[in-house]
Parts: structure tokens; C-alpha cells; sequence
């Protein structure tokens, strides 16, 4: 039996919950103390009026100005929805000096229920937020009576067909595992110093998407970035691969990156990684293909300082408005927003990217506690969608023995590249060389690589250069590098 949708309101839930909410049944809505479950319940109601719906907000909480203020901050509609108070009035607490308003033994119950079941049938709401649901024990004589009101209240919205969102303010010894067991699904707010997220532990009826779920509250409300589901956007690879531009380093990798792959490029700072890489993403960029780099590590500025030196075509690509450059400052965003930066960077068409690199990626992103698994996420994400993709990751030794990333992503790759510093007569030098390619047959060999003030120089294969996947590497051939070593000093 199909079911029909309604939105909840809030920007991005309704992806995670496979569509949005079902009419006529009930979500709980939980969370700690400024987690935004009462916004997260005006973006339910203000959606419903938006819809042409009747709207009911049965407050138990904070009082009915300051919940309007808090709307209309927000830019939501809240002009059409229908308050049912039975939060304490400011002269009932200047009388008691407390919220003791709400005891039992100060309420009459059957009133209570008989003017709530009047406003209800009088509204005839097609949604109802109750706000916070907890408040409603103090209505109640005990746990047991607490339940079955809750139960037949929820009974009697749902034959009148109201979609019923409730928010509960547990925490400490007040629980509020009894009203999880009454509802149809489960929405919790955790709120952590560095992030927010949001996770789905029920839904009756419906799929949906588990785990946690980024969200924050600006000033245009509260929206959820959805955490990337490979295959969400998979499309077909085209045949092809992406060139460097340089002659010698496609050669290396017998003619290119093979289009729709995840390479690695990976390295000890300094050795020219982000340049190398870059030169990649240029290069797809004058060939037409839209090209993004996601920069954790540097400046925009810094970054075209050094292309002009060392004669990178940069700004031509810029200027093509086929490469486009993200920088992602420290804290700026949480892993979910920076998700969700990917997600639409895909759905804008782009066919390369480059994240720049892994260690600002760690340090920079709020909320992330799993660093391997979201670059897994991310990797996995743009290679269903076609998406060449290259990931700047960097190793702490500069030397000694040999490691391929530090980040324990390379199952994730389907090319390895990696890049060097070699010490030979008392000179560092930098070598690159080929560890893996899935798809594509590569050169065993490794070859010296120069950055020079007319780009990046990659020289002829080095047979000569043995172990350096032993963390020692020599140069063999005396006869072999002294001549290199000579025809670089008649350059000079």
C-alpha cells in the first residue's frame, strides 16, 4: 500500500527520511537543550501552511511571544498557526514564583483533555506540534497515567488525521524511552562543542538513511547535509583519461589517469604534490572538462603565486570558468557541509577533482571523528559518479622507510602515485614514481622530477636508483649519475 509524503520543512531531512514524513502518522523529535527541536518544529508546522494546511501548536514550554519571535527571526510562516497554550502565563508565575502550575494536583485533568479535544476538533489540524512533550508528565498524576494520556491523545489526532510531530526534552534522570516505544519514528538531535547531527533510529513503514547526519542552525533555520551515499548520483564513465600535459609524466603512467578513477598522490611536504596534482586538474580544465579543487592546505592567493612562478597556466583555466577553486578555511565547515559541497559540485556537472590535502582535511572540518571513513566516503561517492578524482595525501618521514599514505586509504585508490625526496652527493632530489593502477597497465620505473620556473620537468627513467621502498635509497650506476650530474651543471 502506497503511502503519502509531507515534508518536514527542514532543508535535507527529507532525503535522509526516503521522501519525508507519512501523513497521518507521528514523529518524536528529541534532543538536549538548545539542540533547535522547537525551530526544528516551526519548520514542520510553517511547511504545512506553506501546503495550504491547518497548523496547530500545543505549547507546554516556552511562552507564546518568544516562540513567535523565534519564528519570525528565522523568516518562517507563522502568521496562520493556531496556538494552544498551556505553558505558564507570566501572572501565573508571578503568583506561584514557580512552574508548579503544572502539577497535578493544581490541574484539573478531564478539563484539560476536554478543552484540548475542543480546540482540536474546532482546528481541525492537518498538523500538530506538541512542544516539549516531557512538560505533559506534569499534567499527570503518575507514569502510568503519563503514558496512557499520551497514548490516547496520539490515538485521537491520529483519527482525525493529523500529522503529529512531539519534541521531548530528555536528559539526565527525565527519560523518554516510553514515548519512543508509543510513536512511528524517532528523529534525535546530538549536539557535541564541535558539531551537530542528526540520526534516525525509527521509522515504521519507510526506509531511511542511517547513522549520523550533519546539521546547524544559521540564520535562515536549521538544515541537514545528509551524509554521501555512494551510488547516489552513479552515472556511466566515459573512456578516456586524464592527461598531465606533460609528455614524460603520462608516459609514466602509460598515457594518463584512466578517466572516472581515484588516484592518490602522495608524499613528505614540500616535494611538490599539490603541483603535481594541480597540473592534472589544469590540464582537464584547458581541455574543456569542469574541474574543482577543494584546498585544505593553502591559501587561493598562495596558490596562484606559486603557479605564476613557476609557469602553471593557472589563471587560464580560471579565466575558462571550467576550474574553480574552493578554499576551505579551518572550522569553516562540518564534515556534512563539506559533503554536500561535493554533492553539488556533481550534480553541476564537474568531472575532476582534487582535495588538497588529507591533513587539512582532518584539521579543518568540525565534527569529524573518523577521518579514513569519511575520505573513503567521499572517494567511493565521486567514483560511482564518473568523477576523476585525486587526493593530495601527505607522509610525516621525509625520509626512511617507505609509506604509501598515512591515512590507511589506500584500498580506496585505484592508482598510487608517489613522490620522493632522495638524497644524492649532498643534494635532495625528488623522484615520482607509479605504485598501483587498477585499471591500466604503468611504468615500473621511477624518474626524477623537477619544478622549474617552465613548469614541471619530468626526466627519463633512473634505472640507476634502487631501494628507495627500503627507506635507503642509492644510486647505482656511478658512471650513469655522474653524467646526469654533469649535464644538470652545463644546464645551470
Amino acid at each position: 500500500m502506497s503511502v503519502e509524503r509531507i515534508s518536514t520543512g527542514v532543508s535535507g531531512l527529507d532525503e535522509v527520511l526516503d521522501g519525508g514524513l507519512i501523513r497521518g502518522r507521528n514523529v518524536l523529535v528529541r534532543g538536549s537543550p538548545g539542540s533547535g527541536k522547537t525551530i526544528f518544529g516551526l519548520h514542520f508546522l510553517s511547511a504545512g501552511i506553506d501546503a495550504e494546511e491547518t497548523a496547530l501548536y500545543i505549547n507546554m514550554g516556552e511562552p507564546q511571544a518568544y516562540v513567535e519571535e523565534t519564528a519570525d527571526a528565522f523568516g518562517l510562516n507563522t502568521e496562520q498557526i493556531q496556538f494552544h497554550n498551556l505553558s505558564p502565563t507570566q501572572e501565573q508565575f508571578s503568583e506561584r514564583n514557580s512552574y508548579s502550575v503544572f502539577e497535578s494536583a493544581e490541574v484539573e485533568q478531564p478539563e484539560f483533555i476536554e478543552d484540548l479535544r475542543d480546540e482540536v476538533d474546532k482546528i481541525k489540524p492537518d498538523r500538530v506540534l506538541l512542544d516539549p512533550i516531557t512538560e505533559f508528565r506534569y499534567l499527570t498524576s503518575d507514569e502510568r497515567q503519563f503514558r496512557s494520556g499520551v497514548l490516547g491523545l496520539l490515538d485521537y489526532l491520529k483519527e482525525v488525521g493529523a500529522t503529529v510531530m512531539l519534541t521531548s526534552q530528555a536528559g539526565g534522570s527525565i527519560t523518554d524511552d516510553d514515548i519512543q516505544f508509543l510513536v512511528d519514528a524517532v528523529i534525535s538531535l546530538d549536539v557535541t562543542p564541535e558539531s551537530r547531527a542528526v540520526n534516525v533510529s525509527k521509522f515504521r513503514g519507510s526506509s531511511f538513511r542511517r547513522g549520523n547526519h550533519s546539521y546547524d542552525i544559521t540564520d535562515e533555520g536549521l538544515t541537514v547535509w545528509p551524509t554521501l551515499v555512494p551510488g547516489e548520483q552513479e552515472r556511466e564513465v566515459e573512456s578516456g583519461t586524464l592527461s598531465s600535459g606533460v609528455a614524460e609524466l603520462d608516459d609514466l603512467l602509460h598515457g594518463g589517469l584512466d578517466q572516472g578513477t581515484v588516484t592518490i598522490l602522495s608524499g613528505p611536504t614540500g616535494v611538490g604534490k599539490t603541483t603535481t596534482g594541480l597540473q592534472f586538474l589544469i590540464q582537464a580544465a584547458l581541455e574543456g572538462k569542469q574541474s574543482i579543487l577543494f584546498q585544505f592546505e593553502e591559501a587561493e592567493r598562495t596558490i596562484r603565486k606559486r603557479a605564476d612562478a613557476i609557469g602553471l597556466p593557472l589563471q587560464d583555466a580560471l579565466d575558462s570558468g571550467q576550474l574553480s577553486i574552493v578554499e576551505i578555511d579551518p572550522e569553516e565547515y562540518t564534515v556534512g557541509e563539506f559533503e554536500d559541497l561535493v554533492r553539488e559540485a556533481v550534480t553541476d556537472g564537474t568531472e575532476a577533482v582534487m582535495i588538497d590535502g588529507s591533513q587539512g582535511f582532518q584539521e579543518n572540518l568540525r565534527g569529524l571523528d573518523n577521518t579514513t571513513g569519511a575520505l573513503l566516503r567521499i572517494g567511493r561517492f565521486l567514483r560511482a559518479a564518473g568523477v576523476s578524482t585525486i587526493l593530495v595525501n601527505e607522509v610525516h618521514n621525509i625520509t626512511g622507510d617507505f609509506h604509501a599514505t598515512e591515512e590507511r586509504t589506500s584500498n580506496l585508490a585505484d592508482n598510487i602515485m608517489f613522490l620522493r625526496h632522495v638524497e644524492y652527493r649532498g643534494k635532495v632530489r625528488k623522484v615520482i614514481g607509479t605504485l598501483k593502477m587498477r585499471t591500466s597497465d604503468f611504468e615500473r620505473s621511477l624518474r626524477e622530477l623537477e619544478i622549474t620556473a617552465d613548469g614541471i620537468r619530468v626526466g627519463e627513467p633512473l634505472p640507476q636508483l634502487r631501494g628507495i621502498l627500503t627507506g635507503t635509497p642509492e644510486w647505482n650506476d656511478t658512471d650513469t649519475a655522474s653524467k646526469h650530474d654533469v649535464d644538470n651543471d652545463e644546464q645551470t
